[in-house]
């Protein structure tokens, strides 16, 4: 498909739907299970492209590991590969090659890994060659992407001298490095996070068997759609009231935008709320529910302020930038201050006839704005791009009466 038109003959929403699974919390525990002396069981894995080529990358037996576009699926891999002494060279996308890794590399080079940039300094590719611990204590910057500190944290136990890891500054997306430390715990492994240091002696992971649950990042959408329906009933299952995954935050942010959650054994049920005059809220740690956002406030035209996104320049695509350029097509400019901050003006969107929502390849911009399918006809280009991490969406979508052509 190289595009869609979304829309919804009656705004009006009543469904029952059996999310995808986390991938956060799949990719974690696929590392957990690899670094393991064997015993654990996984249930529920996610479909979610970047958790099938987790589980590729592995098994494989290739000195090559390409992530393709899979961020988490980098991290995690290069530092597995060092704590493992795995000849390896890290490879992936066009797009990746320009994400940094320098401050995990670097990490790593420090505890004893010997890794290499094969091409520009700071970036993948990259060529691990073996293991020597030299020490235990480093520190690393806690603003940066979190995904660095659980990389190091989940190797933490299997390195012979353990690890002492000081976060520097600011720590953001918190709830990640909360859910990696509770996910370990699972697994039998004991650590210590004493003001800005997290200390983890060596040690083995233990056999058991966890059931990831369903994704919060994917229940957003629903929220969103929710919002914006006439009138809305809609079940989503398996997912926990008290969740390690920090997109749970989506509850608290969408009660100020007019949904109630009423949690029970299967899941959350979505229903119609009231929605405040504006909004403004922190996503420092749950940056990827921002796009939804900026997206929902648009459409309801809701003032709107958001900060802690500075983690957003350097996902998938530049997310910010991409937010401006299709809201500004769509008919309302925002607002963006410096790297962190935007600003939803009051006022709807306009929809003019023939515009496109581009997808700059990143999932999320097609997810958080085709819900606007229920206010007005939306086209997205390029929608496949929802298989990095719900493969079902569109499905899922026609479920709840959206007509997907």
């Amino acid at each position: 498909m190289s595009r869609v038109k979304v829309t919804h003959p009656t705004a009006k929403i009543d469904v029952t739907i059996p999310l995808t699974s986390s991938k956060s919390e799949s990719n974690r525990a696929l590392i957990i299970q690899a670094l393991a002396e064997g015993g654990i069981e996984l249930k529920n894995l996610a479909e979610a492209r970047d958790t099938q080529t987790m589980i590729r990358l592995l098994a494989s037996e290739e000195q090559t590991l390409d992530v393709l576009d899979a961020g988490t699926t980098m991290r995690f891999l290069t530092a597995w590969s060092v704590a493992t002494g795995r000849d390896t060279i890290m490879t992936g996308t066009e797009r990746m090659q320009e994400r940094p890794i320098a401050i995990l590399a670097e990490a790593l080079k420090e505890l004893g890994g010997d890794v290499e940039y094969l091409g520009k300094e700071g970036y993948p590719p990259l060529r691990i060659k073996g293991f020597k611990q030299k020490t235990n204590q480093i520190s690393v910057k806690g603003d940066v992407s979190s995904q660095y500190i659980s990389a190091l944290l989940m190797i933490a136990p299997v390195l012979p001298e353990g690890l002492e890891l000081k976060l520097l500054g600011e720590v953001a997306s918190r709830p990640y490095i909360e859910m990696t430390l509770q996910l370990m715990t699972s697994f039998g492994v004991d650590w210590k996070w004493d003001g800005d240091t997290i200390t983890v002696a060596h040690q083995a992971y233990q056999a058991g068997t966890f059931t990831v649950e369903s994704d919060w990042s994917g229940a957003s959408y629903w929220y969103s759609i929710a919002a914006l329906a006439k009138d809305a009933k809609i079940k989503l299952l398996n997912l926990r009231e008290e969740s390690l995954q920090g997109d749970s935050a989506i509850v608290e942010i969408m009660e100020k935008l007019g949904v109630n959650s009423t949690f029970d054994a299967e899941g959350v049920l979505l229903t119609k709320g009231t929605i405040s005059e504006d909004f403004d809220y922190d996503f420092t740690h749950c940056p990827d529910l921002a796009q939804t956002i900026v997206a929902l406030c648009a459409a309801l035209g809701v003032k709107a302020r958001l900060t802690g996104l500075k983690s957003l320049r350097i996902k998938e695509t530049d997310r910010i930038q991409a937010l401006y350029n299709e809201v500004k097509k769509l008919g309302t400019t925002i607002e963006v201050i410096g790297d962190d901050e935007i600003i939803v003006p009051v006022g709807q969107l306009k929809f003019p006839e023939g515009v496109t929502v581009d997808t700059y390849e990143d999932h999320r911009m097609a997810m958080a704005f085709a819900p606007l399918a229920l206010v007005h006809p939306v086209v997205i280009e390029e929608p496949d791009v929802v298989k990095k991490s719900y493969p079902r969406y569109w499905e899922h979508l026609e479920l709840a009466g959206f007509e997907v052509e």
